[in-house]
């Protein structure tokens, strides 16, 4: 295999490549885009870092291009979708700078909490105080971890060390995770009414943009200090500086924005308020993480020339075209039934588990369980997951994955049944193909049949005289139209479950507005922004 390397990559993950007699290595840096073009179409694989844009253009031009090894974990500058419809196998290294991550979230806090940055400028300065730098300890206070994955659990265990009592809140891990890692899981509202110290280290997702606002900083306990070093968005800085004027938050140690480099007023006023210290997004700007990249990276080529699983491949990974053949029909139902029920689920998730009725029994079933997990994964999770590392990435979570199959099928030809549990909560979901195209003909213990479209809503409430129409009367004075309703219910004034198939999203103030109106006892608004497979899980479609 012939690699060429375009961006500074540390020496010590190259090495494991250049031992390798199936590798030649060109490292030409500094490449202008036309003599890039130029060459390209001689290398079977492309090593870059941010510095080298692989576009439609490079990606036309090498021909030979079988592979790409980003040394780091943002893609922004790879066209993974024209990637994958050249067949060119995209790989990054997301855990690389993990430990760098959370040791600077740690180093934040404690250089908050000790004025570090305050007390450096004064001496510098010639000064010698030390009453206006007095500080807090981190012994004996209430930590709150919000996300945990693998940053959030190393700062979860850090702050052990250092004698915290930790909560965390991450819906998507198992129970077990927060035992071994010896913290209690509570809710978001618990964390934020609760804790002293605050930090985040949740993906930047539609759930998570602004998660933390003007509501939930109003619950947080007077003198709470707040840290991001995750993702910038995830706070409302607006709102953030305002509780920092106001005295209710004793100070924030900042790593991410939303805007970067930060030149909104808003930012600038956050960066500039005494209480907050500020870094140029460092999490992971450390020499070991540059190398622990660069050999993650080294290593996903090594496996792809041993034909050995692609850990870290972002894309579209190479299967038996047989098998997709007889799958492919049963594929796009299983993305689009798992992207539904993932968003009814409020718990950890401890299992998950794929059944398979009727005809498509016969077959072996596990690319459909593969899909379906990437499609949950990749709503939780901030890694890009397809169907060579989800099974890993659920392993790692501590989800067990289970699979069940009976040739027959009593209502359908084939049907596919999804059960989701965790916490004692449990969702189910099943469907089959109509002419080809998806069909949900059950949700929990209710018949229902439905297609899914990209606006959603949910709900279940007590079944009684006059419920639609005021849902219908709700939806119409905020100009959003029912496109179809379907309705499941058990029996005669039991528990009703709705499912309105809508033209536009359903703000969350209307999504209220119904809760109270219904008296629901469960509400979810669910967008599907394609209905189609077409994020890239690895599925084929």
């Amino acid at each position: 295999m012939k690699i060429i390397v375009t961006d500074e990559v540390a020496q010590e993950g190259l090495a494991l490549l250049a031992q390798d007699p199936r590798v030649e290595i060109n490292i030409k840096l500094g490449l202008k885009k036309e003599e890039l073009l130029a060459i390209i179409g001689n290398y079977d694989a492309i090593i870059t870092r941010s510095g080298t844009t692989v576009d439609k253009n490079l990606l036309d031009a090498g021909t030979k291009l079988r592979l790409i090894a980003r040394a780091g974990v943002g893609i922004d500058n790879v066209d993974v979708d024209y990637a994958s419809s050249r067949g060119v196998i995209v790989v990054n290294a997301p855990f690389g700078n993990t430990n760098s991550a959370a040791e600077h979230a740690m180093a934040l806090l404690l250089s908050f909490c000790r004025n570090v940055p305050r007390a450096n400028g004064s001496l510098k300065s010639g000064e010698w105080k030390r009453a206006p730098f007095t500080g807090y300890e981190l012994k004996g206070k209430t930590a709150g971890v919000i996300g945990l994955g693998k940053v959030g659990g190393r700062v979860a265990t850090r702050l052990k060390a250092f004698e915290c009592e930790v909560l965390a809140c991450d819906p998507y891990i198992a129970v077990k995770r927060a035992h071994d890692l010896g913290v209690k899981l509570v809710s978001h509202d618990e964390i934020y009414r609760n804790c002293d110290i605050i930090t985040v280290h949740t993906p930047l997702t539609d759930e998570t943009r602004n998660m933390i606002g003007e509501r939930e900083l109003a619950m947080m306990k007077d003198g709470v200090i707040i840290v991001n070093a995750a993702r910038g968005g995830i706070i409302e800085e607006e709102a953030l500086l305002k509780y920092l004027e106001s005295g209710k938050i004793t100070g924030a140690a900042i790593d991410v924005f939303s805007v970067e480099p930060p030149k909104t007023d808003v930012l600038q006023k956050l960066i500039a308020h005494e209480r907050v210290i500020v870094t140029p997004h460092l999490g992971a700007n450390t020499f070991e993480a540059q190398v622990n990249v660069a050999v993650d990276v080294s290593k996903e080529i090594l496996n792809y020339l041993d034909d050995l699983p692609l850990e870290n491949a972002v894309n579209i990974p190479r299967f038996d075209l047989a098998l997709m053949d007889q799958m492919r029909p049963f594929l796009n139902l299983m993305s689009v039934m798992s992207d539904f029920v993932i968003q009814l689920v409020d718990a950890n998730i401890d299992t998950v588990t794929f059944s398979y009725a009727g005809n498509i029994a016969h077959y072996d079933c596990t690319p459909l369980s593969v899909c379906g997990l990437s499609s949950i994964l990749n709503r939780l999770v901030e890694q890009d997951v397809n169907m060579v590392n989800a099974t890993l990435i659920a392993d790692q979570m501590g989800i067990t994955v289970e699979e069940n199959k009976s040739t027959q099928s009593p209502s359908f030809s084939n049907m596919i049944t999804l059960t989701i549990e965790g916490k004692g909560e449990k969702r189910t979901i099943a469907g089959t193909l109509f002419e080809g195209s998806p069909r949900i003909v059950k949700l929990r213990d209710y018949q229902v049949d439905f297609a899914p479209d990209e606006h959603m809503l949910s709900l279940t409430y007590e079944d009684r005289p006059g419920m639609i129409g005021k849902i219908g009367t709700i939806m119409g004075a905020h100009d959003i139209n029912i496109a179809s309703m379907n309705l499941g219910r058990r029996e005669k004034r039991g528990e009703a479950m709705v499912i309105l198939s809508l033209d536009s999203a359903v703000p969350p103030f209307v999504v209220e507005e119904v809760r109270k109106a219904t008296d629901a006892t469960f509400i979810k608004p669910i967008h599907m922004p394609g209905v189609k497979c077409s994020r890239g899980c690895g599925c084929g479609i």
